[in-house]
């Protein structure tokens, strides 16, 4: 079994490498030693780590961000791009622990037991930065039922809820907006209701319907659309039966293993490949004098870090 070193660096806090999909599926091929000399780096698109190191560089964005090809080798994002065979695209719910739980759902919970539950959850810690919509809709829908917010951003339940998964499952609806619309940009939001059959109330990739059906969610496709989609689920929260089916509807496009075969081909391709050879960036031209300009301004940030953040303290500026 051929053996190979990686790293990853700029992950999420309290990534640990041994659960991570990527390194799991290594394992079924190669002899995987996590090293700090590795051939091979797998970057979490947080940070700039990766400018430290010379190895084959494989970026999985994480955040609504375009992968960028001139510093990494591979890359596995969510725009429906093709780019030779530097990309795949694999979006970020498939690497959520819920994920798999979707293959449970023709175990369709007691009628009753989904129709007694509350109205609606909301769930959003970080308010900076999103979309607007997501507030306004929330406020929007209030006007019909309380929407119980347990996250700390417009809490109104007490106090921020430990557990988000379990709190949701307590609702028939769930506001999945993402932080921002984009084409593509699919995240766990939308996937994680699902999992105990309430019906998410999706806003943010205007391509949704390519990884799942529209018959399992309210989809806001934009500001326009906000009345329409509330007369929708003050609808399905009047129609107990249409509820239900669409509560429990089918919801993935692809098999629940197509996300994983698309990753396990890209990656074993990588790795099959002589390591000369699985080299994508160019070493020559102007593409590396960029690279060793970017390097050159993350140190000169990570200098004046901590004299910025005194001077601020001291409220110079």
């Amino acid at each position: 079994m051929k053996r190979i070193k990686v790293k990853f660096v700029d992950q999420w806090y309290g990534h640990k490498p041994e659960k991570d999909k990527f390194f799991q599926l290594l394992c079924k091929h190669y002899d995987v030693e996590l090293s700090n000399t590795p051939d091979y780096l797998f970057d979490g698109g947080l940070g700039h780590e990766h400018l430290k190191y010379d190895c084959i560089k494989i970026l999985s964005v994480g955040e609504n961000l375009v992968a960028d090809f001139n510093n990494f080798d591979y890359a596995v994002g969510f725009d429906h791009l093709e780019f030779m065979d530097r990309y795949v695209r694999v979006p970020l719910f498939f690497f959520s622990d819920e994920f798999a739980q979707l293959s449970e759902r023709h175990k369709i919970p007691p009628k009753e037991s989904l129709l007694k539950r509350k109205f609606c959850s909301y769930v959003v810690s970080n308010g900076g930065g999103a979309d607007p919509l997501r507030e306004t809709f929330f406020h929007r829908l209030s006007k019909y039922k309380r929407v119980d917010s347990g996250g700390r951003f417009m809490n109104n339940v007490g106090g921020p809820v430990p557990d988000k998964n379990e709190f949701c499952r307590q609702y028939k609806f769930n506001i999945a907006f993402e932080n921002s619309c984009s084409p593509g940009y699919t995240t766990e939001k939308v996937m994680q209701p699902l999992t105990y059959f309430s019906i998410p109330i999706y806003y943010g990739n205007p391509m949704v319907d390519r990884d799942f059906d529209l018959g399992c969610m309210v989809h806001v496709a934009g500001p326009d659309d906000v009345e329409r989609a509330v007369t929708e689920i003050i609808r399905l929260d009047k129609d107990d039966d249409e509820y239900i089916r669409r509560a429990t509807a089918p919801c993935l496009v692809q098999p629940i293993d197509y996300y994983e075969k698309l990753l396990e081909r890209f990656l074993v391709h990588i790795i099959d490949q002589p390591l000369s050879e699985a080299r994508r960036l160019n070493i020559y031209g102007f593409q590396p004098t960029l690279r060793a300009r970017v390097a050159r301004l993350y140190k000169l940030e990570d200098a004046l870090r901590y004299p910025v953040r005194l001077l601020r303290k001291l409220k110079w500026f």
